[in-house]
């Protein structure tokens, strides 16, 4: 029996391709996901034996589910994608599978052919390489889904972030917004040289930064302009160092 993950933030999406898996008496759907963060812990908990992966969801798309899964430990997938043809070349060039929007039963069928026959190994290489390719494509804004509601925050208003249980708060020109997101998964979307990780919780803008005091212990007390005070652990000590350098 192949168990199947399904991910995509439209439910009619979901029920689609649903029903196409189910009309295969050896396939058991065993988990829907609605957006990046909940299908990198479906992955994790289920362990399917291959995902159909919506590329374009907010908050953390497809590329960025497999860049914190890791190619290596990802299983076998099946882009799903309303792309245009130009970066359709790029999953043609890595010989990674897909289906497009909306999916078409042949298609549909021929992925799953060759995603029944193809190991995890050798898919690997080819998902490091397209990960790779999206990785220098980083977001102006961020999309945040809360209260029925959704919000855009400009990636250039964001003083710091910190992580709060299953979330992430984000201070941003006086106002805090609440995503449900990973510190990990939302430090791949903003700049290296425009924010900084000082502990595992707490990503900061480095412009925001007004005076950095070094503490005995090879921590550091950070001042922002805010008037907001965070120190770092000692295991970003490195990084502090390069930033006062």
């Amino acid at each position: 029996m192949l168990r199947v993950l399904i991910v995509d933030d439209e439910p009619l999406a979901r029920r689609g391709l649903r029903r196409l898996l189910e009309s295969h008496a050896d396939i058991d759907v065993a988990g829907e996901a609605g957006s990046g963060p909940a299908a990198v812990e479906a992955i994790q908990s289920l362990n399917p034996d291959l995902v159909f992966l919506d590329i374009q969801m907010p908050e953390m798309d497809g590329l960025e589910v497999v860049a914190t899964i890791t190619p290596e430990k990802m299983p076998p997938v099946v882009f799903v994608t309303a792309y245009d043809k130009y970066a359709l070349d790029a999953f043609d060039l890595n010989a990674a599978d897909y289906v497009l929007k909306p999916v078409d039963p042949d298609r549909f069928e021929r992925a799953l052919e060759r995603a029944r026959s193809r190991k995890p190994n050798d898919l690997a290489e080819k998902l490091e390489k397209l990960v790779q390719g999206a990785r220098p494509q980083r977001r102006e804004r961020l999309v945040i889904r809360s209260a029925g509601k959704i919000q855009f925050v400009n990636v250039a208003d964001i003083d710091w972030i910190v992580a709060e249980d299953n979330y992430v708060r984000i201070h941003a020109a006086g106002k805090t917004f609440l995503m449900r997101e990973t510190v990990t998964g939302i430090a791949q979307r903003l700049a290296e040289d425009e924010f900084v990780r000082i502990r595992r919780s707490t990503i900061v803008r480095i412009d925001r930064i007004t005076e950095i005091k070094p503490l005995l212990n090879g921590t550091f007390e950070i001042l922002l302009n805010d008037g907001t005070r965070v120190v770092s652990a000692r295991r970003f000590r490195e990084t502090m160092e390069k930033l006062v350098s």
